[in-house]
């Protein structure tokens, strides 16, 4: 009879352990009490549940101690599941799981590791002057009275245009003084080639012959002579005979007084000293006339300290930008002059820059900013400082992977004002993100703060 009440007891347990979990432990306690093993009531809440396992609590407080069991749940394969478990979304320690979706729109850019270039740079102050080379004066090179000034300040010029005109008696005796030699050599050429003539048919006499070879000769000294003068005031010969010739079809004009001064290269009229009627050449009055510039390159006056001085070599790059707040615009021109010499008073060596200036936007007097390249290193493995954060006060990339990115400690080693030289933690060639790395930072440190929840 007491084994059928035991039997009976022990198929009510099963059932009520089936569908009501919680009171299961009383009634292990009671088959317990009855003499019943234990392996015979080592049931599961259902059909392919997990078997409940039971884990002390340790309460200390008062003497006593609470044995509590609190169950944690497993699946089929064995893996926890409850407050302490993590997602499969979180990855692994180091990783940013992200689609190449979120990656577009998150903005971060990928790109690849590679070798390059480290331009380290001396930063000096300067000044824009005109370049000397491209500097010029329309001097008056002849005593006269100005009677035209074609330019104006601020005009273009071409290269040899005439820019203004004087009245001069100096020019007039020279071209006449050539005009009338080259009449005489004419005619003294016809005597000479007649009388040589003579002599040959016997004709004439020897003496007359050489005589007028003689004064043949003579004549075409003067014509030279005169050439070279007109040559020395900047008139050509060929020129002032045409103008002669013009001269003849228009009595009423003369070229004779006139002496035109032309540009000596294409620029710009920088400046301009005197007026119509105004004399020069003589002593007291203005020498030159106009000034002159090509202002297509300008030079950037830099002075570099004594301490900086052997790290700036002729040939060498500069970026100049203007020194006032707010100027973006930058133009690369290069070293052409390191002087040997230090000035007294600043102890610093002048360097000359020539910079392009085809827009005219670079203007003489401007203060400006120069950079100077003072180095160019290769490097293996080059990275943008954008893909760099620091992580528990180390350096780290973001390395792409096929889940998303990958956490790599790295080793830097030179740099410049754009990138570092990494040394160790990565090869070149490998894909890691360059832009928006701090919206992988803040996705890594929550990932990590619910891994220690």
């Amino acid at each position: 009879m007491r084994i059928l009440v035991l039997a009976a007891m022990l198929a009510i347990g099963i059932a009520v352990g089936a569908t009501v979990p919680a009171v299961s432990g009383f009634v292990r306690n009671t088959l317990s009490a009855a003499g019943v093993p234990p392996t015979l009531f080592a049931f599961t809440a259902g059909p392919g549940a997990a078997a409940p396992t039971t884990e002390p609590d340790h309460a200390e407080g008062n003497g006593q101690e609470n044995a509590k069991a609190r169950p944690v749940a497993k699946d089929a394969d064995g893996h926890a599941h409850g407050e302490h478990a993590h997602s499969e979304a979180e990855g692994e320690e180091g990783h940013v799981r992200m689609t190449a979706e979120q990656v577009e729109t998150q903005g971060i850019q990928v790109a690849k590791a590679d070798g390059g270039t480290l331009s380290r740079h001396l930063l000096v102050p300067g000044t824009i002057t005109p370049d000397t080379d491209r500097i010029a004066r329309v001097p008056a090179r002849v005593v006269g009275t100005v009677s035209e000034m074609r330019k104006r300040l601020g005009d273009t010029v071409q290269k040899d245009e005439v820019v203004a005109v004087l009245d001069s008696r100096e020019v007039a005796d020279a071209k006449s003084e050539y005009l009338t030699a080259q009449v005489q050599a004419e005619l003294q050429k016809i005597n000479f080639e007649r009388q040589q003539k003579l002599v040959a048919s016997q004709a004439a006499s020897e003496s007359a012959f050489q005589n007028a070879r003689a004064v043949y000769l003579e004549n075409q000294l003067r014509v030279d002579l005169a050439r070279q003068k007109l040559s020395a005031l900047g008139l050509n010969a060929v020129e002032v005979a045409a103008a002669q010739k013009r001269d003849e079809a228009t009595p009423n004009r003369s070229s004779l007084r006139r002496y035109e001064l032309r540009s000596p290269f294409t620029g710009r009229i920088v400046e301009r000293k005197v007026d119509v009627g105004t004399t020069v050449g003589s002593q007291g009055d203005p020498a030159d006339l106009y000034t002159v510039a090509d202002l297509g390159t300008v030079w950037i006056e830099l002075s570099v300290p004594t301490s900086e001085l052997a790290k700036v070599t002729e040939g060498a790059a500069v970026t100049v930008t203007p020194s006032q707040e707010g100027g973006e615009r930058h133009e690369r021109g290069k070293v052409i002059f390191v002087s040997p010499l230090l000035n007294v008073d600043t102890r610093a060596a002048r360097v000359v820059v020539s910079l392009p200036n085809k827009d005219m936007a670079w203007r003489p007097g401007t203060y400006v900013t120069a950079e100077i390249e003072i180095a160019n290193d290769q490097v293996p493995v080059r990275v943008e400082k954008t893909s760099l954060q620091t992580i528990e006060g180390k350096r780290v990339v973001f390395v792409r992977t096929e889940e998303g990115f990958e956490k790599r400690e790295v080793e830097l080693g030179r740099s410049d004002d754009e990138a570092y030289e990494v040394t160790a933690g990565l090869k070149a060639g490998e894909d890691i993100a360059v832009a928006n790395t701090f919206l992988l930072k803040a996705e890594l440190g929550k990932a990590e703060a619910d891994h220690d929840h």
